[in-house]
């Protein structure tokens, strides 16, 4: 996953019966992710290989859950999935009551840019915006006032402890400060489900962890979900779940 995204806009739960995009949003009592029985293979007969066995999740608002397992584990396929980045082989995504799987390819990058929120791995900021344009982007993209916009910016950089960064340019930020930005342009939509793809990859110890504990704060005080796809076990005592996968089984 890279920076195009932005221009695209522990018990089993009763199965979700799908909505529409005109529909309410989902009611806190329901997952804000379900997959159900998601697989994905690539290719046909002898040559084909499964990336994702049929996998079944929920993850509530609230909730941060860590996917964890070595390289070449599925990782990344399983979150090109719970991001409707990715069309699945068999089975359901639903994100926010939408049965996503459902969806028109055309209707996708309408619906990730209201509904998802991704933070990239290593950050991928735009080299030649300043950070509080990193933010106001995706309000441009999603069509928002501009004022408003910028002020929401300088509400969640102040918050995350950027305000005194909103003129710099990435390449003026520390490796830390750039992932904080990476959660701050994620939260921007006021997304309903936050994807994080290997956060702390880049960072040391202690900057991972800070990151981490942010990113934890922030699903847990505006009442959404997440999934962070890690191969760091420094961090996993932040989330409140921890599943793993291996050679592309979810345990």
């Amino acid at each position: 996953m890279n920076a195009t995204l932005l221009t695209q806009s522990k018990s089993t739960q009763p199965m979700i019966t799908q909505s529409t995009l005109t529909q309410p949003e989902a009611s806190l009592s329901q997952p804000t992710l379900s997959l159900r029985a998601v697989s994905k293979t690539y290719g046909d007969g002898d040559g084909t290989v499964t990336a994702l066995h049929p996998t079944t999740l929920d993850v509530r608002p609230g909730e941060l859950v860590a996917v964890s397992g070595p390289s070449g584990s599925g990782k990344s396929t399983f979150l090109a999935l719970a991001g409707a980045l990715l069309r699945p082989t068999g089975g359901q995504v639903l994100i926010a009551g939408q049965d996503v799987t459902a969806l028109p390819a055309a209707a996708l990058p309408a619906f990730r840019l209201k509904h998802l929120g991704f933070v990239l791995q290593s950050s991928n900021l735009i080299p030649y915006l300043t950070v509080r344009e990193q933010l106001t982007l995706v309000t441009h993209l999603a069509g928002q006032d501009a004022r408003a916009g910028q002020a929401r910016a300088d509400d969640l950089l102040g918050l995350l402890g950027l305000g005194d960064r909103a003129g710099h340019y990435p390449a003026a930020l520390s490796g830390g400060q750039r992932q904080r930005v990476a959660v701050a342009r994620a939260l921007m939509n006021d997304p309903q489900l936050i994807l994080a793809d290997e956060p702390t990859a880049s960072l040391d110890g202690p900057r991972g962890r800070e990151v981490v504990q942010m990113l934890a704060q922030q699903v847990r005080e505006r009442g959404r979900a997440a999934v962070m796809v890690t191969h760091d076990d420094r961090v996993l005592d932040l989330c409140d779940r921890v599943v793993h996968i291996v050679d592309g089984r979810v345990n």
